[in-house]
């Protein structure tokens, strides 16, 4: 059997997309609510499969509809998913509301918090391994998370931030300590800077004194890329945003799809930086096979 590409570990959820004009204080009011599968480890998982990549993802959901929608969807779209079902806590959810040009998000892991080390398989084998920061930042996932790093056995071995509030209350000499299993980091702006205090270049410079591969997304304006001390920038691509929600999860799992398949970095970034901007310029989670 062909060897996995990508293994992600970490969050499948259901997001929940509310639109309204302005929401109204202990009264009704009407808006745009689309429900559709997500979480991190999910979306990175569909768009690596998208691109070409095979892909597997390891997380927890409930015994729920909830549960059941994100399995079939990620079987449909050629994802091998090890999920393990959680009798009592629900499948995790993400409310992502716009209101009046504005975006707030209010995240229920739910059984995403529970992912125990008995979950995971004694060694990962893949291109790539991704654990989300999200399951290090929990307490009781961050066995799980430290343990899916150690295990994986990947010429990349990969980790998310994922969020620059929880890495600066778990504090950033921690978060590098604890991810020092992983070669590879995928920061945003705001994480990348929680991280390491220093911008751009500089916070990339930083990042790659710990990684052998370190990526700064800058959303909108591209990526910056280190590859075994080589540097590489890739601009933006121009499109209409429409939610910004997983983008940077395609650009990961894009990006180490391509990786673990032989494609060169700069290709690779760019491959990444294009699923990216796919992803920000739509309202549903996954690409469509028209985006290929």
């Amino acid at each position: 059997m062909r060897r996995v590409d990508l293994v992600t570990v970490g969050d499948v959820m259901i997001d929940v997309r509310v639109e309204a004009g302005a929401l109204a204080r202990g009264g009704d009011v009407h808006g745009h609510v689309l429900v559709r599968p997500g979480g991190g480890a999910a979306n990175a998982a569909v768009w690596a499969a998208w691109s070409g990549a095979r892909t597997r993802v390891i997380g927890r959901v409930g015994d729920d509809v909830g549960g059941r929608v994100v399995r079939e969807a990620l079987a449909e779209r050629g994802v091998q998913a090890s999920l393990t079902v959680d009798p009592e806590q629900p499948t995790g959810t993400m409310l992502v509301v716009f209101e009046a040009g504005e975006r707030s998000m209010v995240a229920d892991r739910g059984a995403n918090a529970r992912l125990s080390l008995d979950e995971l398989p004694v060694s990962i084998h893949a291109g790539a391994v991704l654990v989300s920061g999200y399951q290090l930042l929990q307490a009781d996932s961050r066995a799980a998370a430290v343990a899916a790093l150690r295990r994986a056995e990947a010429p990349y071995v990969a980790v998310d931030p994922a969020s620059w509030p929880l890495v600066e209350a778990f504090g950033a000499e921690r978060f590098l300590e604890e991810t020092a299993p992983a070669n590879t980091i995928l920061a945003n702006e705001n994480e990348a800077r929680s991280l390491t205090g220093a911008e751009g270049d500089a916070a990339l410079r930083a990042l790659a004194k710990r990684y052998a591969v370190a990526c700064v997304k800058l959303g909108a304006r591209g990526a910056l890329l280190s590859f075994q001390g080589d540097l590489f920038e890739e601009p933006g691509v121009a499109v209409e945003e429409i939610d910004p929600t997983g983008a940077g999860d395609a650009f990961g799992g894009v990006l180490l799809g391509a990786l673990a398949r032989g494609t060169s970095p700069r290709d690779a970034l760019r491959r990444a930086c294009r699923a990216g901007a796919l992803q920000a310029s739509r309202a549903v989670a996954w690409p469509e096979r028209e985006d290929a």
